[in-house]
């Protein structure tokens, strides 16, 4: 590894991408347990709502995982899902957002990303962030970050809690000067989430610039980790997050 990268590394915190997502289902007990096997900072999973308004850990848009290419996770109550999707069917379980924050909150640092859908009400969107907000509870410390794509569901999660911590999720195809303007127009974000691929020197000097943190994901491969490291980024998610701590260093 190179000693430049060593050297500019040491601000980077290692996230586990839905935990050990390569040993184990993603956004399961399995999978965190997994994580922090090794000595990661933190976890990133994501949350959707179920119809009769429980937060659930599920990434996907459909439930193709179980055979339900066409269905959504708010298409069925957390009870009827809990009937589908469980250890003796598939090997693991649907974890609530409550379960996992009893389970995980004080064992590492969290990211909450919050997947608000461009099928759901504007209402949904804002009940998730709500949801999400009163489950957390106290946050003083700051170990916990939520995160979205969407982002007039961060600007009500500010409005409700001003202080919380709340991450821009960028899109690939999103420019530096829609960024800037975002800078100008949104400061109470706490930070911005790039993909790797949109990580840059001017990106990252305008984001410093204004004090904002800097995520990257999903950091999978060496050369991926290495620019992540590189840049000194405050938060590299990755699916292979014991390969980017090797690479990272003590």
């Amino acid at each position: 590894m190179p000693e430049s990268i060593q050297e500019s590394s040491h601000r980077c915190l290692i996230y586990a991408h839905r935990g050990a997502s390569s040993e184990a289902m993603e956004n399961t007990r399995e999978a965190f347990d997994k994580a922090l096997h090794y000595a990661i900072d933190g976890i990133e999973t994501d949350v959707q709502l179920t119809r009769d308004e429980i937060p659930v850990l599920w990434h996907d848009r459909f439930l193709d995982k179980i055979g339900l290419n066409n269905k959504h996770i708010d298409n069925f109550d957390h009870h009827q899902l809990q009937s589908m999707i469980n250890a003796e069917s598939y090997g693991y379980s649907l974890m609530t957002l409550q379960d996992f924050l009893v389970s995980f909150r004080e064992r590492c640092r969290l990211l909450i990303e919050v997947k608000n859908r461009d099928w759901e009400p504007v209402s949904r969107h804002a009940l998730k962030m709500q949801k999400t907000l009163d489950l957390i509870g106290d946050n003083s410390d700051q170990r916990i970050i939520m995160s979205s794509f969407n982002l007039p569901s961060l600007e009500y999660a500010h409005q409700l809690q001003p202080e919380f911590p709340l991450i821009y999720n960028i899109e690939a195809q999103q420019t530096i000067p829609e960024i800037r303007q975002l800078l100008k127009t949104h400061d109470f974000l706490h930070g911005f989430c790039l993909p790797i691929e949109s990580l840059q020197q001017e990106v990252v000097e305008l984001l410093r610039e204004h004090a904002k943190l800097i995520g990257v994901y999903t950091c999978n491969s060496e050369p991926e980790i290495s620019t992540g490291l590189h840049f000194s980024v405050d938060i590299l998610i990755s699916d292979v997050p014991q390969n980017a701590l090797i690479m990272r260093g003590p």
